[in-house]
């Protein structure tokens, strides 16, 4: 399963053959054929096959056309899609993606709809980033977050239950005393900068801030350097490099070595570490991300996806239809089963509460965030001056300071006055 808002998309395509992938006429049989886009991985083939046929069943003058697109180059060509005559009716996009394909005017503004779509239980990490200049394009799909992935064998031998570990202090204390011997009590790379950015959160910060009419970094502010200085601290609890991320090398193939108690990470990498290691098959559980507070988990950056109309979509009330369907509770109750998703609303956690990772994802998925609303916070995710603010307070550098540029940096990235 990937995660496409945990990466950039970023790789060039053609746009040749675009027109071959969407055709937005009728059916042939006086029902109307409904092209839609849904990404790698988003539903299985048994899933997609048993909702076109209950869809169809219920909306018989409807012929849906899901097109499976790969996430490489997809950026590239949805831009050229929006722009075209020949746009496909319904599109899976990444969340965070949603501005920039907003800004340009190219998708359907469904503002006066979200009622209908029960808008007021949506995850806000998947429904603020749908949002853009106070008017809703995206409608949340699905999300994913990071959870704490441990060793129960470890944990119980150190007499700790990662039940009552409800705060930050409490995992920084269990955290300690794991780390004995040749165990490290958590693997967290000093470039984990989505780590870094729920912390920030907590704090009551942000990355970056509107600020006037425009947007200005946030490192320097005094709850993201406190967010810093906890990320330091649980850092040291462990042997992760400090200039260097959470793929490089992969944290997952790490802990399968067997010598780590602890990492943050998205459920699937207890699948890399069993296969890694079969010995730890049967030992590894989940827990979410603590809080600053026992009130509730820590802020986690939300992954996953919502689904846009284009405004030159043929079928506008067509396209509405299979989204209401898709993104409504009875669909996505079978799509958070069949997939190991987070449902699009808090009221639908209970759907994985028989999957432990899952479900861990849903409880922390409640204080789910998404990166700064901007189009142009792509382009600071390419310079990165987050890594490279981490590695220089984890290598002794002081932390304002730091913050001061990295926060310049981001200002001057965004369109801002540093």
């Amino acid at each position: 399963m990937k995660y496409r808002s945990l990466a950039l998309l970023s790789t060039l395509v053609l746009g040749s053959g675009l027109v071959a992938c969407s055709s937005s006429g009728g059916a042939g049989d006086g029902r109307t054929a409904l092209d839609v886009w849904l990404m790698r991985d988003s539903v299985s083939a048994q899933f997609q096959k048993e909702f076109e046929t209950g869809f169809e069943k219920a909306h018989p003058g409807i012929d849906v056309k899901i097109q499976i697109q790969e996430w490489e180059g997809i950026g590239e060509k949805v831009t050229a899609a929006l722009a075209s005559n020949d746009a496909p009716d319904v599109i899976e996009v990444g969340n965070t993606q949603v501005a920039q394909y907003a800004q340009s005017g190219g998708l359907t503004d469904f503002s006066d709809r979200v009622a209908e779509l029960g808008g007021g239980d949506w995850l806000e990490g998947l429904a603020k980033p749908g949002s853009y200049d106070g008017k809703q394009y995206g409608i949340p799909y699905y999300a994913a977050n990071r959870v704490v992935i441990h060793r129960t064998d470890l944990f119980e031998k150190a007499g700790i239950d990662p039940a009552r570990i409800r705060t930050r202090d409490q995992w920084i204390a269990a955290t300690r005393k794991l780390n004995t011997g040749g165990t490290q009590g958590i693997y967290l790379p000093g470039q984990n900068w989505y780590v870094l950015s729920g912390f920030v959160w907590d704090e009551g910060g942000d990355l970056a801030v509107k600020s006037g009419g425009g947007w200005k970094g946030g490192l320097d502010s005094p709850g993201a350097l406190r967010a810093m200085d906890f990320y330091r601290r649980l850092q040291a609890l462990g042997k992760g490099p400090k200039d260097s991320d959470e793929a490089r090398p992969p944290q997952a193939e790490v802990m399968a070595k067997g010598q780590v108690a602890q990492i943050v990470a998205v459920p699937g990498g207890a699948k890399v570490i069993e296969e890694k290691n079969p010995e730890l098959k049967g030992k590894l559980g989940f827990f979410p991300v603590p809080g600053k507070t026992a009130d509730g988990p820590g802020a986690v950056f939300t992954g996953g996806s919502d689904l846009v109309v284009p405004a030159v979509a043929a079928h506008q009330e067509e396209a509405f239809t299979l989204i209401r369907e898709l993104t409504g509770d009875a669909w996505q109750k079978k799509l958070a089963v069949a997939m190991s998703y987070v449902p699009n609303k808090t009221t639908l956690a209970g759907a994985v509460a028989d999957d432990p990772g899952t479900a861990a994802m849903a409880a922390g998925a409640v204080n789910g965030h998404a990166t700064p609303n901007t189009p142009q916070w792509a382009a600071v995710e390419a310079k990165n001056p987050i890594k490279e603010y981490m590695t220089a307070v984890l290598t002794g550098e002081d932390a304002a300071s730091a913050a001061a540029e990295a926060s310049r940096t981001i200002t001057e990235t965004l369109g801002g006055d540093s």
